[in-house]
């Protein structure tokens, strides 16, 4: 974490008092930067950074080649234009040498504003000077979609902020803690027992909605607007939404149904490393909002809070929840895993209320200044380790084995080696949980020894793997004994393909429904493996669509 004296190097906070700083320090997290990696992109939302040590090119995409055209060195800022006209970066930083950045998210920037109206002042006379000689120009923020009234430990408010994070909706939290809560909100706030409470854009109000309702009225697509696709796609994370913008571009009725929010497991990634095009990582989040605008924009059908109830293997017809029932020519299956769940007294009680089954970005500054744990040791755990050292005050891996190297690749376990709050201990587990409002503590046993301690925890985050959720299908469609779905070759295997030609390799017992990603039997547990499915799978749904066109009488 930051302190006081090392943000004392800002010269936007200058001569501010003792307290002001101190709250500014509360607000910002740690980011370390080796060379190379991007501290923001053109088109991220605003924040505020300040660099601490090192170096920021200023980067700009000029007819697809990278010109670096200024930079902040140290004791200067990041993003006071973008937080001052409520818009996103313009352009792209870079480190361009070992570098330490605090970086204040928008809402935390506008709730210290709020104590140090001065600071507002001053960012908005950079601001003005950085733009060319506008002057006086006010920091303020953009208005939300909807506000929130509701608890920070309370499970249906943490549902609801994830799921409005996830469907890219602006809103605004308010609770006791926020500034001015009541002219926030316009009187007195609701009742605890009433939350969440949301108020939408014009002024209605609703009190603890179901995610489908609060979906409707926000406008996002719950009813399909035909009656047949030429294919539907069960689930909405990485293959889901590969699938959706490869068939939505090649001119395919292309329907995407997600039960709760785009993402998929990935989507509670907070940092992904190895991604091919992201050389300083992103965040599962940002990369399925990205891929959501991208099928949206070529006319994939996106409904959220739908799930479906029954394929008619015969038929292919899709049943929904609520009885209404749609016909699809194919049919793609991504609906991908769930979280297996920890088997220890007390836990889901306290699931939402600081202990959370893997981790979003979204979570992070709910972390800031305290110890979190986490439970496993593959490469998610590792992400996350790193996502959350730039808020926490420490991170503690808790691992069963005795070596990261068995289930970590090589350059998350190096990264970890280098943060100086990242501990990781070996042969150990979780045995209890402890708190009433919120977690407050663990009891972590020894493996060898039996010996169990207590610990203080502000944050417990579980991956410790995940199983198919494919009860719901037709018997036709053949799984192995863990619920994964068998397809192309394995189905020959298991005697369960009765056509005369090869299944396809994504292609399922069922001729013309395909699987992808997670979902499927033995697939690499990847993100870019998932998004190479999905994709793959639209290339089998034309194949098979030409089948039936060759077949079908003239």
């Amino acid at each position: 974490m930051l302190t006081p004296d090392e943000l004392s190097v800002i010269d936007l906070f200058v001569d501010l008092e003792p307290p002001a700083v101190a709250a500014i320090a509360r607000a910002a997290a740690d980011i370390r930067l080796a060379t190379g990696e991007w501290a923001v992109h053109a088109g991220d939302p605003a924040a505020l950074l300040g660099v601490v040590e090192g170096h920021l090119d200023t980067v700009r995409l000029v007819d697809g080649i990278e010109q670096v055209v200024g930079g902040r060195g140290t004791g200067e800022v990041v993003g006071e234009v973008p937080l001052t006209l409520a818009t996103a970066f313009p352009l792209a930083f870079r480190a361009s040498e070992p570098t330490r950045l605090m970086r204040i998210e928008v809402d935390d920037f506008f709730t210290v504003v709020a104590m140090v109206p001065e600071l507002g002042l001053r960012l908005g006379v950079l601001a003005g000077r950085r733009i060319g000689g506008l002057q006086g120009i006010a920091a303020d923020r953009p208005e939300p979609r909807a506000l929130i009234v509701g608890q920070r430990w309370e499970p249906r408010c943490a549902e609801v902020r994830r799921f409005l994070d996830r469907n890219q909706v602006s809103f605004e939290w308010i609770n006791e803690e926020t500034s001015d809560p009541t002219g926030r909100w316009g009187g007195p706030l609701p009742s605890p027992d009433d939350c969440p409470v949301i108020r939408l854009v014009g002024g209605r109000t609703v009190v603890r909605p179901t995610l489908r309702r609060l979906a409707e009225l926000l406008g996002l697509a719950t009813e399909p607007q035909l009656p047949e696709y030429d294919t539907v796609v069960v689930g909405a994370g990485p293959a889901g939404l590969a699938a959706a913008v490869y068939g939505a571009s090649e001119g395919l009725s292309t329907l995407v149904i997600e039960r709760e929010a785009p993402g998929g497991q990935a989507g509670t990634s907070s940092r992904i490393e190895n991604y091919l095009g992201f050389p300083s990582g992103v965040s599962g989040d940002e990369l399925a909002s990205r891929a959501l605008q991208q099928a949206r924009r070529l006319g994939a059908e996106i409904l959220v809070t739908r799930a479906i109830t029954r394929i008619d293997a015969a038929t292919g017809h899709v049943h929904l929840d609520g009885g209404d029932m749609l016909r699809a020519r194919t049919t793609i299956l991504a609906c991908g895993v769930s979280w297996r769940r920890l088997p220890i007294a007390g836990l889901d009680d306290l699931v939402g209320k600081g202990v959370s089954y893997g981790a979003s970005r979204s979570e992070a500054p709910n972390t800031h200044g305290l110890d979190v744990h986490i439970i496993g040791a593959g490469n998610s755990a590792g992400q996350a380790a790193l996502f959350f050292s730039t808020h926490a005050r420490s991170v503690t891996i808790i691992s069963r084995g005795d070596d990261l190297a068995k289930s970590m690749s090589r350059y998350l376990i190096d990264q970890i080696g280098g943060r100086a709050n990242v501990t990781v201990r070996f042969g150990a587990e979780v045995t209890g949980v402890a708190g009433t409002t919120s977690l407050e503590a663990l009891e972590i046993s020894d493996l060898a020894t039996g010996a169990g301690a207590v610990e203080a925890s502000g944050g417990l985050f579980i991956f410790i793997g995940a199983d198919a959720e494919t009860a719901w299908l037709p018997p036709e469609i053949a799984t192995d004994a863990r619920g994964y779905i068998l397809t192309g070759g394995d189905i020959r295997a298991v005697g369960r393909w009765e056509l005369e030609r090869d299944p396809y390799l994504l292609e399922t017992s069922v001729p013309g429904i395909f699987a992808a990603g997670d979902v499927r039997f033995g697939p690499v547990k990847r993100v870019a493996a998932a998004v190479g499915e999905g994709s793959m799978a639209i290339a089998f749904v034309h194949q098979y669509l030409r089948e039936l066109a060759e077949v079908r009488p003239a």
